[in-house]
């Protein structure tokens, strides 16, 4: 059965600024109107989207969140979206989402790979969800003129990102960046989940996301061996594979175009870090 009520959806990526929108919803719940925080709505559905490929405190994130919405009644969902998985067993044989990688030609011109893994993993995801599950189209079905951008979809865009900070490319949502409408940035972000929840937040982000600094695959090979042992395997495909369609660069995950293996340590003094009270904090990048 179709509804035609205006939803407001929540791409939750268990970082810092998306968890803080979810808890802030929550506490919103708890407390009803007037609500401590009127730009956050109470959330018809936070959907998390599990890439199988992000570091161990992102899924202690997810878990820290999700009962939180269970106690006050707002769904949490988790939805499939391998990208882990899609990757090892595609790269080289066929055409798959394009993952930021750097790039190095032969004549030494460096350059960037576009991004479209956000879109097509979790994007294009949750809209299918939101469809099927929610409004409860069939496959295929035209979508009514009622539904055409009438559903809104929040992110956890902060302000010094405010530049990505776009409309939505999908049919069924208008995209909505709270954060940015507050002024928040990271470190408000950070010292709300942590103040008022108990909880000390860091970034999501695929562990074979390109974006990191080389200080992230530092951390992760000392502290999380497993997770390390993930963004290489990646790192050493596009190494050994050709991509489809092909290309004349070389792709690494490091910013410094280095393998993996041979990042050293003067390489790895990347780390970006923010001021918390009187202390300095990775941002987790």
């Amino acid at each position: 059965m179709l509804t035609w009520e205006t939803l407001n959806i929540l791409s939750y990526g268990a970082g810092t600024p998306s968890t803080t929108l979810a808890l802030m919803a929550c506490e919103n719940a708890r407390h009803g109107p007037p609500y401590p925080y009127p730009m956050v709505p109470i959330y018809d559905a936070v959907i998390f989207c599990d890439l199988h490929g992000e570091p161990s405190w992102v899924y202690q994130q997810a878990s820290f969140t999700a009962a939180a919405c269970a106690k006050v009644g707002i769904p949490f969902y988790t939805l499939d979206a391998n990208l882990y998985k899609d990757f090892l067993e595609n790269f080289g044989r066929t055409h798959i989402a394009s993952i930021p990688f750097w790039t190095l030609g032969e004549d030494g011109k460096k350059g960037r790979m576009p991004r479209q893994c956000t879109y097509d993993y979790k994007i294009k995801v949750i809209e299918r969800f939101v469809r099927r599950d929610l409004l409860g189209y069939k496959p295929r079905q035209r979508t009514l003129p009622l539904d055409l951008h009438a559903h809104r979809m929040h992110m956890g865009i902060m302000w010094e990102e405010r530049r990505r900070a776009k409309p939505s490319r999908l049919t069924l949502f208008e995209n909505c960046y709270p954060l940015v409408e507050m002024g928040w940035t990271r470190p408000m972000c950070y010292a709300y989940n942590r103040e008022a929840w108990g909880l000390e937040t860091r970034a999501s982000c695929c562990l074979f996301c390109p974006f990191h600094t080389n200080y992230f695959y530092q951390y992760i090979r000392e502290w999380e061996p497993a997770c390390y042992a993930c963004a290489r395997r990646i790192d050493e495909l596009v190494e050994t594979h050709e991509a489809r369609p092909p290309l004349k660069s070389k792709l690494f995950l490091s910013h410094s175009r280095k393998r993996l293996r041979n990042l050293k340590l003067e390489d790895c003094n990347d780390a970006p870090q923010f001021h918390y009270r009187s202390t300095l904090v990775w941002s987790s990048f």
